[in-house]
């Protein structure tokens, strides 16, 4: 089992972040594997501080934590469980950066920066509410860098090469001593790419980039049943890595504009249709709008205005088609119609006559109902 977190870090169980934060920088510091080189016990006594700070600077996290302990947090996916030095200093890049000048960028001890992977980008998408519904096909322009076309990608004219950094040996990272202090930080004559180009021999398009500003059209297919707030992934159309390194994605986040007629709840629709009093009264076959189109719907005789119906299957397809449709709600109210002839008031007249119903409410039941 292992030990309490705040027992780890030393710090009370009321204390605030400012405190926890100090007295994990205080460990970090003190067991850092580049003060301790090949010492397994510095290097455990450093992961279980981190994992410690990794909970208890997060509110949620120590909240589960102070609630449910260990176990909690693992039931509910929140263990840190810290693998390697590299989860690490991937986890707090930025406190490592402040520690030890730059050092602990996510990787490994000894590993190379690499070529960069390209960054994501995110283009917003407004669909109307059917193209929503029933899925489609968009035109969308997408502006983002891309590989050079003069020296594809490479940043040399051709013909030219280029060369293992020198300072870092190609490795992208040096060591640099303050004290007894070693401190890994990115080789600052190639910038941690561990390559070096003369100046001389850099692609004269883009500079020695390798990247230039592009602009492409993309067909998007729109899966049915979509909806605000959702994203598409469209895998290597965000921005161009370095040569050697996958291009970014480019994320479509779609929205939708509501609908004149139809409500949107998850994958049901609702929507409301006045109905003439004689048919809600005696009954009859209307004619209702989905989304899908018109369909026939029975009306029992008697049928109280505000009364839902339920089309099975009738509604919002699921993306990709996984389960059933939704289903379509129709509510009925009674349609009063704001201009009467003379021959229909007066038949309504005699209607309220008869049931003796003219300018108040007369049914007994109604009052009883009411006030009990």
């Amino acid at each position: 089992m292992p030990r309490d977190y705040y027992e780890v870090l030393g710090v009370a169980r009321d204390a605030d972040g400012k405190v926890i934060k100090k007295a994990y920088r205080k460990l970090a510091m003190k067991h850092h594997p580049d003060r301790n080189p090949d010492n397994p016990e510095a290097e455990a006594k450093f992961k279980e501080a981190s994992e410690a700070y990794e909970v208890l600077s997060s509110d949620e996290k120590r909240r589960v934590y102070d609630q449910y302990g260990h176990d909690g947090l693992k039931g509910r996916g929140f263990d840190p469980n810290f693998t390697d030095m590299g989860d690490i200093f991937s986890a707090f890049s930025g406190m490592f950066g402040d520690l030890f000048g730059g050092g602990g960028r996510g990787r490994g001890r000894g590993q190379s920066r690499g070529p960069r992977a390209g960054a994501d980008l995110e283009y917003p998408l407004n669909l109307d509410f059917m193209e929503a519904a029933h899925g489609c096909s968009k035109e969308i322009t997408v502006h983002r860098h891309a590989h050079c076309g003069g020296c594809s990608g490479s940043g040399l004219k051709p013909g030219a090469t280029e060369s293992g950094c020198e300072t870092c040996g190609g490795q992208g990272q040096v060591i640099q001593a303050q004290g007894f202090l070693r401190i890994r930080t990115h080789c600052p004559a190639c910038r941690g790419t561990g390559r070096h180009v003369d100046p001389a021999d850099r692609c004269d398009d883009c500079s020695g980039s390798g990247r230039e500003r592009a602009t492409e059209e993309l067909t998007v297919t729109i899966p049915a049943g979509v909806d605000r707030g959702m994203q598409l992934r469209l895998v290597g159309k965000g921005e161009v890595g370095d040569p050697g390194a996958p291009a970014g994605n480019l994320f479509v986040t779609i929205d939708v504009e509501p609908h004149s007629l139809f409500k949107r709840e998850g994958v049901e629709t609702v929507c409301t249709v006045p109905v003439p009093y004689p048919v809600m009264v005696l009954g009859g076959e209307i004619t209702v709008p989905t989304i899908h189109g018109e369909e026939q719907l029975d009306v029992p005789r008697g049928t109280d205005s505000g009364k839902v119906f339920t089309l099975r299957g009738k509604g919002i397809p699921r993306v990709n088609g996984r389960g059933p449709a939704g289903d379509h709600h129709i509510q009925l109210v009674v349609d009063v119609p704001k201009k009467l002839s003379e021959r229909a008031e007066e038949l309504l007249r005699e209607l309220a006559e008869e049931q003796g119903a003219e300018g108040s409410v007369q049914d007994r039941g109604f009052w009883q109902k009411l006030f009990g």
